[in-house]
């Protein structure tokens, strides 16, 4: 059998077999000779190894003018490296059976690695290079450039992205959230390989990484393999932006797209992830519009009226600001009556809350959901690197059913009063809405 069937037959063994007591997980917190943190789930009965990275700051740290530096920068990090073009690299991780994936986002930049045992330090080398040796081959600076600004153009004829553009733009200003991570297609065009250069020395730094595994690895070999791997990073990295207040005011912005059907992105500021609270915000936004049938959303503006297909809220706790936004998408000729209904829902929550049978049955969903998440080496690697990011402790996966459990009525209710605000709760929306066209503010 092939490497990559071999990779292949026990990716999916893994998949399979995933132990679902969570609740009983043992994290190992590993603390490197030089300094580096990470957390391991040390699981040897599959020969696979998931490795999850993640730099705190991400396209935030683009420098001022060089907006989608570094997303730029992330999109050639495989795109050859050391004495390897970018053919010779992708050969090189699959005669390896290797995988490997780079993201950015607002806050950090991501690096997901899966790799069978029998290769991990050919497999740690080659990712080493990746990250440390990056070529930045014009060739391939010229291609992935290319496919960026084929993104930037394919959303600016997209209603959902222009929706969330806008808002963002409205909600953060000049902060770097205001704008995409991709830049425009002016400031795209205008990077030159030694922003690229800055970029990576800016991103990928020592003092900011994080760092989950999972898999046929132990403590002393992801010490040691850790050290190896990002001992030529830089030890500190660029500035972190600072945090910002979001001020929304209640309100329809339209922007006219010509659709047979508008999309509406709404919101206002939120809770962050270390706020005492945001775990009753997350319960209560369940309730509210999680994205399942029974949350009140979908009820009143789609089960009851037919205005939509979906409607969903979610909590946005980003490193410098929080929102709690929502989606919505409906007819052009029924759009304003979609957001009225979910003014109305808003501010009834607001008012009076949730009821015990709401309560009782978003805590069962939740609960019983949350050990599903763990199904894999490389999930459970993600999660523990989502957890240290977030501030939170190793113990969480065994507390946080008994934290959401412990979530009384009393609590909601008083978290609703406080997160739910109808006086800022803001509407982008992008289409032809009939009756909304004079209300923008």
């Amino acid at each position: 059998m092939s490497f990559i069937g071999k990779f292949t037959a026990a990716l999916t063994a893994g998949l399979l077999f995933a132990l679902p007591l969570q609740a009983e997980i043992d994290i190992a917190e590993v603390e490197t000779e030089s300094g580096v943190e990470a957390w391991l789930v040390e699981e040897h009965s599959i020969p696979i190894v998931a490795l999850e990275l993640r730099f705190r700051g991400g396209a935030s740290l683009d420098a001022p003018g060089k907006r989608g530096a570094t997303n730029l920068m992330v999109g050639l990090l495989e795109e050859g490296a050391g004495d390897m073009d970018a053919r010779a690299f992708a050969e090189e991780a699959e005669a390896l059976a290797a995988s490997f994936r780079f993201d950015v986002g607002d806050d950090a930049v991501s690096v997901s690695a899966r790799f069978l045992k029998e290769n991990q330090d050919e497999a740690l080398d080659l990712l080493r290079k990746a990250l440390t040796q990056p070529r930045f081959d014009q060739d391939a600076i010229d291609r992935v450039r290319a496919q960026i600004a084929s993104v930037i153009r394919s959303d600016a004829q997209d209603p959902d992205a222009i929706a969330s553009m806008q808002f963002n733009e409205r909600a953060f200003g000049d902060h770097p959230y205001g704008s995409r991570i991709e830049g425009t297609l002016d400031s795209l065009a205008a990077l030159e390989r030694e922003d690229l250069v800055e970029a990576h020395e800016g991103a990928l730094a020592r003092d900011r990484v994080h760092v989950g595994a999972a898999g046929a690895i132990t403590p002393e070999e992801l010490a040691g393999a850790l050290d190896t791997l990002l001992a030529d990073l830089p030890q500190t990295g660029a500035a972190l932006p600072e945090d910002i207040d979001v001020s929304t005011e209640a309100g329809v912005t339209v922007v006219p797209f010509d659709v047979p059907q508008s999309v509406a992105v709404f919101g206002h500021d939120g809770l962050a992830r270390d706020d005492p609270d945001f775990l009753a915000a997350y319960v209560l936004n369940e309730i509210l519009g999680g994205g399942g049938f029974e949350a009140r959303l979908m009820e009143e503006v789609r089960e009851k009226r037919g205005l939509t297909y979906g409607v969903y809220s979610y909590l946005v706790p980003k490193d410098h600001a929080a929102l709690y936004l929502g989606r919505v998408s409906s007819a052009n000729d029924r759009m304003a009556e979609a957001i009225e209904v979910i003014r109305d829902e808003w501010a009834k929550m607001a008012e009076t809350g949730v009821t015990e049978e709401e309560l009782e049955s978003a805590k069962t969903y939740l609960t019983g959901a949350y050990p599903l998440r763990f199904d894999g080496n490389g999930q459970i690697a993600n999660i523990l690197v989502g957890m240290q990011m977030d501030g939170l402790p190793a113990s969480y996966v065994s507390e946080r059913n008994d934290m959401i459990e412990a979530i009384t009525l009393e609590d909601i209710q008083r978290v609703a009063a406080r997160i739910l605000k109808p006086e800022a709760l803001r509407f982008v929306v992008v289409g032809q809405p009939d009756d909304l066209e004079d209300a923008n503010q």
